[in-house]
């Protein structure tokens, strides 16, 4: 779903309850995937990008929210996260065909039209426009997250005491498992990847993990993630992975983007000043660093 692996697991009475549970999420996870979805063409946000430059589309309020707290993020991370970002030439090839950089003027234009600051949302009218013909929208960075979420609140609503939902490595949990221990997370160093380095407790928690560890080029011994930062055009660099704790998975999944590539010192820097977040950093040397609420040592393995 959502063109990535997703996966429910609840706690129910018996078989039947936990399939009612199940449907329902899958039933929610459609809903959303026809709201927020930028690949579906029937969808709001499809809409939009095809009236990019031209008019106002009339969106669903759950829609229109989403937006406010995107770009909440983006002016948090100083433009780092960005749902505007769809609109770029995918001018870096990470599947081995890439043999020199771009040139700096190409880079320059590949994100010319990536902008949060020209999306403009009329709350009276519930519409939404973007600035400029040619700007996209695409809510993968944080729309994995918001089903997350919703599909928590949906089954707990439901009488459903204790599950955990995993969206392509956005975690979000709630209740104990059946056996009465909390929900566990296990992070990998991606230099070592069959250690799991620290588990971590999850108590009504969510975790998302951003990695560039599978896809990436080196150029003059540089090494450029997947990743881009859609403010200059070039990738980032400096990290390898990076995991965010917070109560909601959509925070930690539009975060975990952010602080990617905000890059090590002003990414922690972030973290340490917002209140309930967490993070643990891998650098390209598979140095682990942690923000200064999360006591490594307590959970590490090593």
């Amino acid at each position: 779903m959502l063109g990535s692996p997703f996966e429910i697991t609840v706690v129910a009475k018996d078989t039947a309850e936990a399939n009612q549970f199940e449907d329902m999420a899958i039933i929610e996870v459609k809903r959303i995937e026809n709201v927020i979805s930028d690949w579906i063409p029937t969808t709001p946000v499809s809409e939009i990008n095809r009236n990019s430059g031209k008019q106002a589309v009339k969106v669903p309020q759950e829609l229109i929210e989403l937006i406010e707290r995107s770009i909440k993020i983006s002016k948090l991370t100083e433009g780092a996260f960005d749902i505007s970002y769809a609109s770029m030439d995918k001018i870096w090839k990470f599947d081995g065909s890439m043999v020199a950089m771009p040139s700096a003027e190409a880079i320059k234009q590949s994100v010319a039209k990536v902008g949060y600051q020209k999306i403009i949302i009329d709350k009276d009218k519930q519409t939404i426009m973007l600035k400029e013909e040619g700007m996209k929208l695409g809510l993968g960075g944080i729309g994995q997250g918001y089903i997350a979420d919703k599909l928590k609140e949906l089954l707990i609503s439901k009488g459903c005491v204790s599950g955990l939902v995993n969206v392509s490595g956005d975690i979000s949990t709630w209740g104990k498992q059946p056996n009465g221990e909390q929900w566990k997370v296990g992070i990998i160093n991606p230099m070592n990847k069959n250690k799991i380095f620290a588990t971590f407790p999850l108590e009504d928690t969510a975790v998302e993990t951003s990695g560039s560890y599978e896809k990436y080029v080196i150029f003059n011994g540089k090494r450029y993630s997947h990743i881009i930062d859609t403010r200059t055009g070039y990738p980032a660099t400096g990290l390898i992975s990076v995991s965010i704790f917070a109560k909601t998975t959509e925070l930690a999944d539009a975060l975990a983007t952010g602080v990617f590539v905000l890059g090590k010192d002003i990414g922690m820097d972030l973290v340490n000043q917002l209140p309930g977040i967490g993070c643990i950093m891998v650098d390209e040397e598979g140095k682990i660093s942690s923000s200064k609420k999360i006591d490594l040592k307590k959970y590490s393995h090593e």
